[in-house]
């Protein structure tokens, strides 16, 4: 090892091994054959291990002009679906040598502050939740290779979109509340302007269209447990015949939905059934456990970052939307006569 060195270098491993730094080169980049012999290139190798000499990537990437680093805006850390997406996101981006900075919008939505100087000269590419969208043009993201998750295909802003078949999971709580005899539904919406948002509520009014005889009203809430209590609350309160079930676009917006029912002398789901949509950990905590659609959030953020790594690579993402499942639970019941 080089005098006064605490880190191996690529010369100690060289001079270990009997070979030239430029064989070294070779060798650790995966590049050597035909130019190295397979003895030559194993011998550096375990040179390397017994050393325990790492490569600098800071300054190999320096040299290729890439700083293997993308961005993931996300509306907030705080909520558990987007803690599985970055889980997921980083998984396959470790699996491929690149690191993953979170960038999350205050109050879940609207742009936020420049983490960086020049993010085109920081990132490879950026990877973003059409919930925090605005974010994209105070850190200039557009400007990069951008892949958008949640994201109306025909109007998306990324070089490709990744969804969650939400479509089709409307369409699953839908006929599951039909089917049980629902024809009295109040939707409890996201009061937030997304098109994730938009096509739950297009879906489930187009599919209660086509039974004759329902009738849908909605009420609007930002995701949070007191705002959900509260239009869930004025909206059974409202006068004409009090729906018998409740959609709701979130989980956290179903259990808002639970305390106004029992706030009412009403019970889930004798008096009024409940559906969410998420499937967190609060579908099984609250009680009765929760009637939702599943959707894989790790499996979301693996898709999106590997979508984003074949833009940056030029090849075409896998498409298709991620499937989506019902979980049929104690919060939907046939209405009481």
């Amino acid at each position: 090892m080089a005098p006064g060195s605490t880190r191996p270098t690529s010369r100690d491993v060289a001079q270990a091994a009997g070979v030239s730094q430029a064989a070294v080169s070779l060798v650790l980049g995966d590049k050597w054959r035909g130019r190295v012999s397979a003895a030559t290139a194993d011998r550096v190798r375990e040179a390397a291990r017994e050393l325990g000499y790492r490569p600098n990537l800071a300054a190999r990437n320096l040299r290729l002009g890439r700083t293997r680093t993308v961005l993931l805006v996300v509306p907030a850390l705080t909520t558990e679906f987007f803690a599985g997406v970055y889980t997921g996101a980083a998984r396959v981006a470790a699996q491929h040598g690149f690191g993953v900075v979170l960038y999350p919008s205050p109050e879940g939505i609207g742009p936020a502050r420049d983490p960086f100087g020049s993010a085109p000269a920081a990132l490879d590419g950026v990877l973003a939740s059409s919930m925090a969208a605005d974010a994209l043009t105070a850190i200039r993201g557009d400007q990069l290779p951008l892949v958008m998750l949640d994201s109306d295909p025909a109007g998306s802003l990324g070089a490709a979109t990744v969804n969650l078949d939400i479509a089709d999971g409307v369409r699953q709580i839908a006929e599951h509340l039909l089917a049980l005899g629902h024809r009295h539904v109040l939707h409890l919406a996201a009061d937030i302007a997304s098109w994730t948002f938009e096509v739950r509520a297009r879906e489930l009014a187009a599919r209660l269209a086509e039974v004759p005889g329902t009738q849908l009203r909605t009420a609007r809430a930002p995701i949070s447990m007191e705002d959900a209590v509260a239009a869930a609350g004025a909206a059974l309160g409202a006068p004409g015949p009090r729906p018998t079930a409740i959609v709701c676009d979130d989980d956290k917006l179903a259990a808002g939905a639970y305390k106004a029912v029992r706030r009412l002398g009403l019970r889930v789901p004798d008096d009024i059934s409940v559906t969410g949509l998420d499937d967190l950990a609060l579908a099984t905590a609250i009680d009765p456990e929760l009637t939702t659609v599943r959707l894989d959030a790790e499996l979301f953020g693996e898709r999106g970052m590997a979508a984003l790594l074949a833009v940056l690579e030029g090849r075409t993402p896998e498409g298709g939307d991620i499937p989506v499942q019902l979980v049929v639970r104690g919060s939907t019941a046939p209405p009481a006569d």
